[in-house]
């Protein structure tokens, strides 16, 4: 018996229907299987739709190809960044919370009507968020800084999909809680089961946060509310974003120790150790998102202390637990199997050819080694001012969410298809390599992205030509605000948008615009630069008190 299946006793009788999986001997309730199977197949399609995506923004920074318009570039990339980051992952997610909970332990799915309901808003809110991207009038990016605005639709679209998620969540907790009552299992909720608790939770965290500043947003593009404050909006919106990716982080955790136990019978070295772990995750983890705003002015310096060098660290310390701790179970059970010689026996003859396994373990490798060690970077404010606005940080993120999380799902695919879907994998030999092409293939892109970031070539910029455009800002900014804060002189960031908000009435205006505004004003700009820092003079000059 693995890990995975400690603890599992029949359950009472009830109304719903059971089958006894032949792989594994779990007991699947029908409800949860097929809303396993709904979410993870939907999973995949917005993966495919945002992969496709992210394809064309490739083709596009290559300077060979340069495939799309600026105009469509920035399109492409904003839906790109809502479907792999928000919607293949999550509804990914919401199928690991359902089978951590209803399969691991054997139980029934609490209120499927109610399951059905989420994931139908879940479906309509990302679906909708696409046609708000390709209309053309929501190319705000995937962080949807005001102020920049967005189609009504678009945010509407985001809550939509975001109460979908929330009442999916509560659908887990309660699920756990019917499995407490009806007796499923004994003892303590298995490792796995009570990392997905770990995510739940962060999961209700990260909603909450998206709430509280995507209504008042929406709010924003109706007309009701006149402005949103630009800090506060990065400060909370961050609470959603960056706590998003520590919901992977949890899950393709439990995903880790989940394929170690079912493949090789693998137990973790110390439970408590390994629960301590992703309890610090709750404690530590989404609260290390000051690396996306350090650059910010606004932000105090003893705030930046306190996330750069306790909560990032803290958070960083649970991950490095389960980095050493996953391994060594693996090598534990290795040996109990009797791969006894020498010191790495275990490792040369784990099965690599199972793809599970394989793409498990090089998930487990990225995710330390390139997400991990560019995110302790980023982490660095002294660092990051240099990095912040430059491609490393797509780079690091593609090493976490990309080589990281989603490899962790391709690896728990090949074992869910099998087990909820019933099915035998197609294609086995081609199977066995999907995982190291992938892997390859995106911690080649995450360390390429990185390299490219340290010459300075800029993100999310149509042009990637523009090296050392981003470690010219950064520097200036560092110096800038060294010297008034020395001098006592206060200061304040203006975002692009907002510039050009106040110049044009849009957000996004382009260099066109900005100049014949600025010409309406009288001047004779020589270029679209010398308009931008007549829009700034005029902005300054017209809303703030001298």
């Amino acid at each position: 018996m693995t890990t995975i299946d400690t603890g599992a006793v029949p359950a009472p009788a009830d109304t719903a229907s059971y089958r006894i999986c032949r792989f594994s001997g779990l007991r699947i309730e029908a409800n949860a299987e097929l809303l396993i199977k709904v979410n993870a197949v939907a999973a995949v399609i917005f993966l495919a739709v945002g992969g496709l995506m992210g394809l064309l923004v490739a083709l596009t920074r290559w300077p060979a190809v340069q495939l799309l318009p600026a105009e469509w570039f920035y399109l492409v990339l904003t839906g790109h960044g809502a479907n792999v980051l928000l919607f293949w992952i999550i509804f990914f997610e919401i199928a690991v919370l359902y089978f951590a909970s209803a399969v691991i332990l054997g139980s029934r799915l609490a209120a499927p009507k109610v399951a059905w309901l989420a994931f139908i808003l879940m479906v309509v809110g990302a679906v909708m968020a696409n046609y708000a991207v390709l209309r053309g009038d929501s190319t705000v990016m995937f962080t949807s800084y005001p102020p920049m605005q967005a189609s009504q639709w678009f945010y509407l679209s985001l809550i939509i999909f975001a109460v979908g998620a929330l009442i999916a969540t509560f659908i887990f907790f309660g699920t756990l809680v019917v499995a407490k009552n009806e007796q499923t299992y004994d003892g303590s909720v298995p490792l796995v089961t009570f990392g997905a608790i770990t995510a739940g939770i962060i999961a209700v965290f990260t909603l909450a946060s998206g709430a509280i500043i995507l209504i008042p947003t929406w709010f924003w593009s109706l007309g009701l509310i006149t402005n949103i404050d630009t800090l506060m909006y990065k400060v909370v919106w961050w609470g959603m974003g960056h706590s998003s990716q520590q919901i992977n982080v949890s899950a393709h955790v439990s995903i880790w120790y989940a394929i170690g136990a079912m493949v090789v019978g693998a137990k973790p070295l110390s439970e408590k150790v390994s629960r301590t772990a992703f309890f610090m995750y709750i404690l530590f983890l989404q609260l290390a998102s000051a690396h996306h705003i350090l650059a910010e002015p606004g932000m105090s310096s003893s705030w930046k202390i306190v996330n750069t060098s306790y909560m990032m660290y803290l958070a960083v310390m649970g991950s490095m637990i389960h980095g050493l701790t996953v391994p060594g179970a693996i090598e534990a059970a290795q040996r109990r199997n009797g791969f006894t010689r020498g010191a790495f026996e275990w490792l040369t003859k784990a099965p690599w050819g199972n793809p599970a396994f394989a793409g498990m373990f090089l998930s487990l490798v990225m995710f330390g080694f390139i997400g991990g060690i560019s995110g302790v970077v980023l982490g660095t404010e002294q660092l990051n001012v240099l990095m912040h606005n430059t491609i490393y940080v797509p780079g690091h993120f593609h090493g976490t969410v990309v080589a990281g999380t989603t490899l962790a799902f391709m690896a728990m695919t090949y074992l869910v298809v099998p087990l909820i879907f019933q099915r035998d994998i197609i294609w086995p030999g081609l199977a066995k390599w999907q995982p190291f092409v992938f892997g390859i293939g995106a911690g080649g892109i995450s360390l390429f992205m990185m390299g490219a970031g340290t010459l300075g070539v800029a993100r999310r910029h149509w042009d990637i030509s523009l090296t050392d455009a981003a470690h010219a800002y950064g520097g200036f900014l560092a110096t800038l605000t060294a010297w008034c804060e020395h001098h006592q002189i206060p200061y304040q960031g203006v975002p692009v948008g907002t510039i050009k908000k106040h110049a044009t009435g849009k957000g996004n205006a382009s260099k066109d615009e900005m100049v014949a505004s600025i010409r309406s004003r009288g001047h004779q700009p020589a270029d679209d630069n010398e308009a931008d820092a007549l829009a700034l003079l005029h902005w300054a000059i017209e809303t703030q008190e001298v």
